[in-house]
C-alpha cells in the first residue's frame, strides 16, 4: 500500500480540535514508517485544548501518548524491530548533547519536545496522525497482544518511573498519593509494586471508587480531616508523599501529612497557573526532610515501562475511560477535559 498523504488531529486554537491533513514525511534510512492505531489524550494535551498551556504553541499537531505497528523500515535499522511489530514512541530527542547522552532525552538541548519538529507550519510529534515517520531510535517495542490503547500508556508509566527511582522506598513504607486520577493512579500501581503499603487521597466521588476497584485503601477527604484520618492509619505520619495534583491544596496537604523525621515528598504534577508550596527552611531542615521534583524520562525509564506493560505486571486497562475516532477529536478533547476523566484514547485507523 502506498501512503502519500496522512490525516492528523491538530489543536487550531483554545478549544478547538480539527482533522488536518499533509504529506507523509520521506522515509529515512534510520527511520520506520508506523500505521499509528491509538493516541492517548494527556493532561499536557487538553489543558492546552483549555487554553492553559498556550505558551506551546499553536496550531500544535501534539499527542505523545502513541503507539503504532511498523509497516516500512529503512535500510540501517536495526534487526531488533520488524515489520509487523507493536511500538510506543519516545519523545524526540538528538541522541549526541549532554542530557541526552546522560539518558535524559526530555531534556534533550537541541530538539524542542514541542518544537516545529517535522513541519514549518505546526509545532508537536504528530500523535494523533494515522500513519507517521520516526526514528528507530524514538521507539520501544510493546508485546502484539498488548491493545494499542494499553501501548500508549508507555509514555505516561514511564514518567511515574523516573520519579518512582528518586525515592528510597522500603518495604511497607506508608506512601500516600495525593490525587487519584490517572497520574495518581499509576504512581499507586508502581509504589505497590516496590513493596510499599500505598494510601491514596482523594475528593472525587468517582475516583474514589476507581482507587477502591484497584484495590487500594483510600482516604474520601469529604468525609474528613486528612491529618487525622494518616495519623489513626500510620501512627506518625506518611514515610513518603506523592502528589499527583498540580494545586497549592495538595502541596500543603503534603506538609501537613509527612512524618516529623526524615519524610520524602515527591512533588510529581506541575500545575497552571503555577501553584504555591510555602515552606520555610527550618521545617526542612530540623526534621531532615526530602523534597524532590521530577518531571519527563529517560531512555531506560521507557524500557522500563514497555516491560510492565507487557508483562501485565501493571494492568492500565482501568484507566481506559472512552475512545472516540479521529474524525471525533474535538468531542474527545472534550471528554478528556471532562472532570472525573480516565484517560480518553483516540482511535488513528478507520475500519476498512
Amino acid at each position: 500500500m502506498s501512503i502519500e498523504k496522512i490525516d492528523f488531529g491538530v489543536l487550531e486554537s483554545q478549544g478547538k480540535a480539527s482533522v488536518k491533513s499533509m504529506l507523509l514525511p520521506e522515509l529515512g534510512e534510520h527511520d520506520v514508517l508506523l500505521r499509528q492505531e491509538a493516541c492517548n489524550i494527556c493532561t499536557t494535551d487538553y489543558q492546552q485544548w483549555q487554553g492553559k498551556r498556550e505558551h506551546q504553541g499553536y496550531p500544535m499537531a501534539g499527542g505523545h501518548e502513541v503507539s503504532g505497528i511498523i509497516i516500512d523500515k529503512g535500510q540501517k535499522v536495526s534487526e531488533t524491530y520488524q515489520i509487523g511489530d507493536q511500538v510506543s514512541v519516545l519523545y524526540d530527542y538528538c541522541g549526541k548533547c549532554d542530557e541526552c547522552l546522560k539518558g535524559k532525552i526530555t531534556n534533550c538541548q537541541n530538539i524542542p519536545q514541542f518544537g516545529k519538529n517535522y513541519s514549518d507550519d505546526y509545532f508537536g510529534i504528530f500523535g494523533f496522525a494515522n500513519y507517521f515517520v520516526r526514528n528507530a531510535k524514538s521507539i520501544v517495542k510493546v508485546n502484539n497482544d498488548v491493545s494499542p490503547q494499553e501501548a500508549g500508556f508507555v509514555e505516561p508509566l514511564s514518567s511515574v518511573i523516573r520519579g518512582i527511582k528518586k525515592l528510597k522506598i522500603t518495604k511497607d513504607d506508608h506512601l500516600v498519593v495525593i490525587g487519584a486520577g490517572t497520574m495518581g493512579l499509576l504512581n499507586a500501581l508502581v509504589a505497590r509494586i516496590k513493596g510499599a503499603n500505598v494510601i491514596v487521597s482523594e475528593r472525587n466521588p468517582v475516583k474514589v471508587k476507581k482507587a477502591r476497584e484497584l484495590g487500594f485503601k483510600v482516604i474520601d477527604i469529604n468525609e474528613g480531616d486528612l491529618k487525622e484520618q494518616i495519623m489513626v492509619m500510620t501512627g506518625q505520619g506518611a514515610d513518603i508523599v506523592i502528589v499527583a495534583v498540580g494545586t497549592a491544596s495538595a502541596n500543603q496537604q503534603s506538609l501537613d501529612i509527612i512524618k516529623n523525621s526524615e519524610g520524602q515528598i515527591l512533588f510529581f504534577a506541575a500545575g497552571y497557573p503555577s501553584p504555591e508550596l510555602n515552606v520555610d527552611s527550618n521545617y526542612i531542615h530540623y526534621r531532615e526532610s526530602y523534597f524532590v521534583g521530577t518531571y519527563g524520562s529517560s531512555i531506560e525509564d521507557f524500557d522500563d515501562a514497555a516491560e510492565l506493560i507487557s508483562s501485565r505486571k501493571i494492568d492500565v486497562s482501568p484507566l481506559i475511560e472512552e475512545t472516540f475516532s479521529l474524525n471525533d477529536i474535538q468531542s474527545a478533547f472534550e471528554k478528556a477535559s471532562t472532570r472525573g476523566s480516565y484517560r480518553v484514547s483516540v482511535k488513528l485507523q478507520t475500519e476498512e
